[in-house]
């Protein structure tokens, strides 16, 4: 593996560094995402816990970098670029694309013995319930009606062409890697050993209540689910009632276990 010297101010953004937290907090963006998605969540969650917000290659201040299109690829440099965090406890947090993705790290982290306090996952079906896509094998037009359609996308980026051909490349790589993802039991063991709390939009067009529930059948630790009016960005309208629930659960998963 090549060295990951440095790779941590391009992967990891604290947006509001707070000492003296129980608890570090791994945000995980969606398909197309970036690390400021999580600058408003950052701000009230950082009373909870010390907050980084990942950000994949492909984008922003690393557009000149190619955009990785596979999962196993974006949570190899993860659990790496997660090494020096590792003195508190972590907790992982994806949205969406990031869900799966924050899944495959914790699993990760298991196997190489360092395993996550918890595991939120927001907006996405559990790891071995497939839709059809095909979105990454199409034209532009097609990759830019999905994401008008999920309303994740500000309007105004749409609307224009020059931002608009900046952020296809990235987007077009996140949808396939999360379209080609396949999950892959490991063995007899139970998928995940750490409490996993499930979030989901009451009318996300992407997520039934059915394969959102079924992340119960991927841990042998507690499983919490919620769900907030909305679609599949409910994230931002229901902001309020989300960070209260992800601080809920950040209060629970650092209280010490009981003997």
């Amino acid at each position: 593996m090549r060295s990951h010297e440095g790779s941590a101010e391009l992967w990891v953004r604290r947006f509001h560094p707070v000492p003296g937290r129980p608890v570090r907090l791994v945000c995980l963006p969606h398909a197309g995402g970036t690390a400021s998605s999580f600058f408003s969540y950052s701000r009230v969650l950082a009373a909870y816990a010390d907050v980084l917000a990942v950000q994949y290659p492909g984008r922003q201040d690393r557009r000149h970098e190619p955009a990785l299109t596979s999962v196993d690829a974006l949570v190899e440099e993860i659990f790496a670029v997660l090494c020096p965090y590792d003195d508190l406890p972590l907790v992982l947090f994806g949205h969406s694309m990031g869900g799966i993705v924050g899944f495959e790290v914790a699993r990760r982290l298991e196997r190489a013995g360092r395993p996550p306090l918890g595991l939120i996952v927001s907006g996405r079906r559990a790891p071995d319930v497939y839709a059809e896509g095909d979105v990454h094998t199409r034209g532009d037009e097609a990759l830019i009606a999905e994401m008008s359609a999920l309303s994740g996308t500000d309007p105004g980026v749409l609307a224009d062409e020059e931002i608009l051909r900046m952020v296809l490349p990235a987007m077009r790589a996140d949808f396939t890697a999360i379209e080609t993802y396949r999950y892959r039991p490991d063995g007899a063991r139970a998928a995940l050993g750490c409490p996993v709390s499930v979030l989901t939009g009451e009318s996300d067009p992407r997520v039934g209540l059915e394969q959102a529930m079924a992340w119960r059948g991927f841990t042998s630790g507690p499983f919490t689910f919620r769900s907030f009016p909305g679609g599949h960005f409910f994230l931002t309208p229901q902001q309020d009632a989300v960070t209260a629930a992800i601080a809920e659960d950040l209060c629970r998963l650092a209280q010490p276990a009981v003997r």
